[in-house]
């Protein structure tokens, strides 16, 4: 990949920074070293007018730059996109909204999506439990063929990291029970339960992942979206 094909790019990701963003990240949370403020829409704008470059999308996640990383994300090719690249890449995550647009974009993509789930999550670093989970909830939503069984394999994960109190752990691991529990009515009951389970854990962050996940399991609108779609396969 030519230098100035990057230097091209990082011009155009520097030209639509906003600072104002910058600021708004902040409060979200997210981490803005080297930040330009650039929107989720426009970096998607650019990976499609690049499109798949796993070349210049390994080129791209070297740089020093937020955005740059988001974008190499979303032009990388799932499918030469290696192990090795995935534990390098994940290894790096400082901020949630990297670890989050990676999974989206990419890994839960591969084929090695449901092996990282279960790796990932029983790690310790922060930002890597997180993708662990992460990638159980994605996968939840857009592995539409998957048997119910690859996302049972989760529960004891789930169960044994529930009382990680770190807030993006924490919130990952609900988000994974309540995408788990609205594919389809056999795995929200399992994943009711499941919940039920965790909510009788003595912890702080048990307790607001299990109620949390069990309001919207339960919740009418969800019983009868999957009432509807049981009563469509009779």
């Amino acid at each position: 990949m030519r230098e100035m094909e990057i230097k091209t790019i990082i011009n155009k990701l520097e030209a639509l920074g906003d600072p104002l963003s910058v600021e708004g990240m902040e409060r979200f949370g997210i981490k803005t070293v080297n930040a330009y403020g650039v929107s989720i829409p426009n970096l998607r704008k650019m990976a499609k007018e690049i499109r798949k470059n796993n070349e210049l999308a390994l080129k791209l996640w070297e740089m020093d730059i937020h955005e740059a990383k988001l974008l190499a994300a979303m032009i990388a090719d799932p499918k030469l996109t290696t192990e090795a690249q995935m534990e390098s890449w994940v290894n790096e995550f400082y901020s949630w909204d990297i670890c989050d647009q990676c999974i989206l974009n990419l890994f839960e993509k591969t084929k090695y999506a449901y092996l990282k789930a279960v790796e990932w999550s029983e790690r310790e670093e922060e930002f890597v439990k997180r993708a662990g989970f992460v990638l159980m909830a994605r996968l939840a939503v857009s592995d539409k063929k998957a048997e119910d069984k690859e996302f049972e394999q989760f529960f004891p994960m789930i169960i044994r990291h529930a009382t990680d109190n770190r807030n993006f752990v924490k919130k990952a691991v609900n988000w994974a029970i309540r995408q788990i529990g609205k594919r389809n009515i056999r795995l929200n009951i399992k994943t009711i339960e499941l919940a039920e389970e965790i909510q009788k854990i003595n912890a702080k962050s048990a307790k607001w992942i299990a109620n949390d996940a069990l309001r919207e399991l339960k919740s009418e609108g969800i019983q009868k979206r999957l009432r509807n779609q049981e009563n469509k396969k009779e």
